[in-house]
């Protein structure tokens, strides 16, 4: 049977990206499309996103949305779709909310002070425009804090409303560090009553927090990867919600992403020096000396080149990354990396590119072209992150035989398998403790790998390139726990 599906969330791949939330976005709903499912979006209309490139939804002009307190908000919506698809998006448009180029902070990395505000009407705004569409949703599918109020808006402003009957919610946290936690008074925004503000929905410290409201109103919860499923019903890892995870553990799920294996193919890459297959990977030394070309780095096929491309963010593990880097300089290697993230970061990396010049080269920023470079030239690429829930990086690593170097947590943990030197088996490089010391010396593992045992290294970079972790069976189990939910909305 085929589902009405409504997918709400804050960004989207190729339109607003800042995670791997974006990248689900953008590339589940095509699977989901060729399973017979009709699948919208509804995200909001950035600055940066060109709305004279899309379709005025007539029948939604305006949109009308209930603020509480605040009054009744109006809105334009736009449609485009995803590239290579006829999927819907959504873009609601509001000038104060979304009018601005960055998607959740400021210039100086802080949290838009209207943030609650914000993604709250994106969440009610996204049911108001099923009702304007006449797309009766079986399922509202909502991603991370961002969208976790439309759950609670189905359970309670929308509990009577015909239009909405027999309609269930999931909720896919993608990172529970970020909860969207507010003062009590945004509970006269939502316009839900103050009777929902307990501990057992909205209220957490005496304050709203949107994601704790969405975990308890969703029918079914999910997380993109089991190993960080698990992780987040720790105190460590739970960020203060670990005994509501564990609460609704019997109606929690984890089901790990897949990658884009047409966006990211070595042998069909538009930014290579050269295309390479698992058959033929003479093409990967040409892609090394043109990274190492492009950053600025001696020309050198002999030296091992490692590279990074990450949010330089505690969560990357850049703390200890930085902690070791004078360590690893001095191991013979190369490095380059490409991020941005908090500015101590960025001075940090580029005092090292200035003291190692031979050695290290960094690019602050995102380039999707240079990125494509990196995984390809790398010899290994390193993510040494404190807590990762699925990770995809790694995976385009394992596609291009540049065997990761990962911390052993959530998603990597799922995906990686430590070389064995004796069977020439696994596909990468993995430690255990968050420590400077324990990256090092993985480090320092594969770059022995590197100049004494090339069988093995080639046995790594095969097996990582046989390796597929496809859309294909992530969304069956998508398409499954849709099912379950309605079966537990229902009855």
């Amino acid at each position: 049977m085929g589902l009405n599906i409504l997918i709400a969330a804050s960004e989207c791949v190729p339109f607003a990206k800042t995670g791997g939330l974006a990248d689900v976005v953008g590339i589940l709903p095509k699977f989901l499309k060729q399973m017979g499912h009709d699948v919208r979006i509804v995200m909001p209309r950035y600055y940066k996103i060109d709305k004279t490139k899309l379709k005025p939804v007539e029948v939604a002009m305006p949109l009308g949305v209930p603020m509480g307190v605040i009054g009744e908000q109006w809105c334009g919506v736009y449609e485009g779709s995803l590239p290579n698809s006829d999927v819907p998006v959504y873009f609601i448009d509001h000038e104060v909310y979304y009018g601005r180029d960055a998607i959740y902070n400021n210039e100086s990395g802080e949290g838009f002070l209207d943030n609650d505000n914000r993604f709250v009407f994106l969440s009610r705004a996204s049911l108001q425009l099923a009702k304007a569409l006449g797309f009766k949703p079986d399922i509202v599918h909502a991603n991370d804090w961002h969208t976790a109020a439309t759950p609670v808006f189905l359970n309670t402003a929308y509990k009577d409303d015909p239009f909405f009957e027999g309609c269930a919610s999931v909720l896919t946290i993608h990172n529970m560090q970020y909860q969207g936690q507010f003062y009590n008074g945004l509970m006269d925004v939502l316009g839900i009553g103050w009777e929902h503000f307990t501990y057992l929905e909205l209220e957490q410290d005496d304050c709203v927090n949107l994601l704790k409201g969405g975990i308890y109103h969703s029918n079914l919860i999910n997380t993109v990867s089991e190993g960080y499923k698990n992780e987040i019903m720790t105190a460590e890892y739970g960020y203060g919600l670990d005994g509501v995870m564990r609460d609704r553990a019997p109606f929690f799920r984890g089901i790990l992403n897949g990658m884009d294996y047409d966006d990211w193919n070595p042998s069909i890459d538009k930014y290579l020096a050269k295309t390479y297959d698992i058959d033929d990977m003479g093409g990967k030394e040409l892609c090394k000396s043109d990274i190492q070309s492009v950053m600025g780095l001696p020309v050198n096929p002999a030296i091992p080149l490692f590279g990074v491309v990450s949010r330089l963010v505690d969560q990357k593990g850049v703390v200890q990354l930085s902690a070791a880097f004078e360590w690893i300089m001095g191991l013979d290697v190369q490095f380059v990396m490409l991020g941005e993230g908090d500015a101590w970061a960025h001075d940090f990396f580029r005092s090292m590119a200035a003291k190692y010049p031979q050695k290290f080269a960094v690019k602050i920023g995102y380039d999707n072209a240079l990125a494509h470079k990196i995984e390809a030239g790398a010899d290994f690429f390193v993510m040494p992150s404190n807590f990762e829930p699925c990770g995809l990086n790694q995976m385009y690593s394992l596609r291009y035989g540049t065997p990761p170097i990962v911390r052993a947590t959530g998603g990597l943990d799922d995906t990686i398998v430590n070389f064995d030197e004796k069977h020439k088996s696994g596909d990468g490089f993995k430690f255990s403790d968050p420590t400077p010391s324990a990256l090092y010396n993985t480090i320092g593992w594969a770059t022995y790998t590197y100049y004494n045992d090339k069988e093995g290294l080639f046995a790594l970079r095969k097996n990582g390139m046989s390796k597929r972790y496809t859309w294909d069976e992530s969304a069956k189990k998508y398409e499954d726990m849709y099912m379950d939910a309605i079966k537990l909305k229902r009855g």
